[in-house]
């Protein structure tokens, strides 16, 4: 697999770029979208197609911005 970079959208989901594998709970693959250059994975708990982002975070109002701790 080649080199996977997350990023954290404030206010929004969490923006997957490069190969992986998403697995549930069980272990199970979980089948992500063909020919796409990034998985958006929902961040909000508010998608209807969870555990990909649908922008339910805008309606639900959901505010968060992570910001990584200073050196």
């Amino acid at each position: 697999m080649s080199e996977v970079k997350v990023n954290i959208r404030d206010n929004g989901p969490l923006l997957v770029e490069g190969s992986f594998k998403l697995l549930d709970a069980a272990g199970n693959e979980v089948p992500l979208p063909a020919n796409k250059p990034a998985i958006a994975l929902c961040r909000c708990g508010h998608s209807a197609n969870k555990p990909f982002c649908d922008g339910g975070h805008k309606s639900a109002g959901f505010e968060n911005a992570v910001r990584a701790p200073s050196s």
